[in-house]
């Protein structure tokens, strides 16, 4: 990859277009009585290429004397080694733990029992790798009561700005999810590393980015609406939630214009922001609603978690909940984009049939047990969820017909 200040565009039509309007205005959060206002954030954000091979002046400057890196067996043999590298240099003891795969309790318990038995603790946990290893070192910090560091791999989700994990069964199964009292101490995202991956993952990191927008705006109409933080929705988080929205809308295709022609430029940059940063302080203070609940009840169908991104079934979860709200022009404009990036717009893009009964109603059933489907504002019941889905479906399908499947096919090859 080389570095250019000037990145391919999309063309005027998918920027200009009708379909491409100015988000809606969202209302102002009013919070429940005595409910109160949380504001949560990394202590330190940075985001460049080449990053990853300073993790160790970084650790210096917070102060952090010895850590443990948690990372796949591939991370260590690539930017892992690059990381480990810039520790030694720097003088900083390592604990290496080699992650298993799923964020389990199983497996966070067994690397935490790893460390327990030291005869000092690290100061901070390294969490190197995508998603679910940053929710698992996240998990191991807070279990030894030291700060959290999460270096990204992939700008394939929201995780590692957040205070919070999601907690899957050892079979993949969403089961859980758990929210510390402090978020990241570093996040240090290594645009080159990031660059490197499929563009399968920026796109997915989109889906799961654009729904921090929907979702807040959801909760702003709801004045009992509840964060992760257990407090009530932020203007600040509004504000970045729409934000990140407007950057995905803008950047996206041209971000994907730019991994193809093997750019970094500002496009990318802003895109990997969004994915990362925005979506992640977005979500946390803006609150969450029925996009993520749809998203998590789709990993109990087994064959849909193991062939599909988080950030690919949040997006089916936008579609699902723009349904649900009844806003017809804003799901035909999200589908739209969708189908432009390369995102899931219909069932079958999913591996699912809306004839599939047994699915849907297991999807239905985990997506009202989801807490945060009470901050949607309007009423949920089984009936209207399922309804959602297939009218969602049916849009997709819609639009698929209209302007075909090639850029999902693309990233799906």
């Amino acid at each position: 990859m080389t570095n250019s200040s000037q990145g391919a565009q999309p063309d005027d039509e998918a920027v200009n277009g009708s379909d491409e309007a100015a988000l809606e205005l969202f209302a102002l959060p009013t919070p429940a009585q005595g409910m109160a206002r949380v504001f949560g954030s990394p202590r330190r954000y940075v985001q460049a290429p080449g990053v990853i091979a300073q993790t160790g002046d970084y650790l210096h400057k917070l102060g952090f004397a010895s850590c443990a890196v948690l990372l796949s067996a591939r991370s260590q043999r690539a930017e892992g080694a690059v990381l480990l590298q810039s520790l030694e240099d720097a003088g900083i003891p390592a604990t290496i733990l080699t992650f298993g795969g799923e964020c389990s309790f199983e497996e966070i318990e067994r690397h935490a029992d790893v460390l327990r038995a030291r005869s000092a603790a690290p100061a901070t946990v390294i969490a190197l790798g995508g998603g679910k290893v940053v929710d698992a070192g996240k998990c191991i910090a807070h279990r030894l009561g030291v700060p959290a560091v999460v270096v990204p791999s992939l700008a394939s989700n929201d995780a590692p700005c957040s205070a919070a994990s999601v907690i899957y069964s050892p079979e993949g199964v969403s089961e859980t999810f758990e929210v510390f009292a402090e978020n990241p101490a570093l996040v240090l995202v290594d645009t080159a590393v990031v660059a490197a991956a499929p563009a399968r993952y920026l796109v997915a990191g989109m889906g799961d980015a654009m729904a921090t927008c929907y979702e807040a705006r959801a909760c702003s109409n709801n004045p009992g609406a509840v964060t992760t933080f257990g407090a009530s929705p932020t203007l600040a988080g509004a504000a970045i939630a729409k934000l990140c929205a407007e950057t995905v809308y803008a950047d996206g295709e041209a971000a994907l214009a730019s991994l193809e022609a093997e750019l970094i430029d500002d496009a990318l940059e802003r895109i990997v922001e969004a994915n990362t940063l925005l979506s992640g302080i977005g979500f946390e203070c803006g609150g969450l609603a029925a996009s993520h609940g749809f998203a998590q009840a789709y990993t109990v169908v087994a064959h849909v978690h193991k062939q599909f991104l988080r950030g690919e079934m949040v997006a089916m979860g936008i579609l699902a909940q723009l349904a649900l709200e009844g806003w017809d022009d804003e799901a035909r404009r999200v589908t739209r984009f969708f189908a432009r990036i390369g995102l899931p717009v219909h069932l079958g893009q999913i591996a699912l049939s809306p004839e599939d009964a047994d699915s849907l109603a297991a999807v239905v059933e985990a997506a009202m047990a989801f807490p945060f489907m009470a901050n949607m504002p309007v009423e949920v019941t089984s009936e209207t969820l399922h309804a959602a889905i297939l009218s969602a479906d049916r849009l997709g399908r819609e639009v698929a017909q209209e302007h075909g499947d090639a850029a999902y096919a693309k990233i799906h090859a």
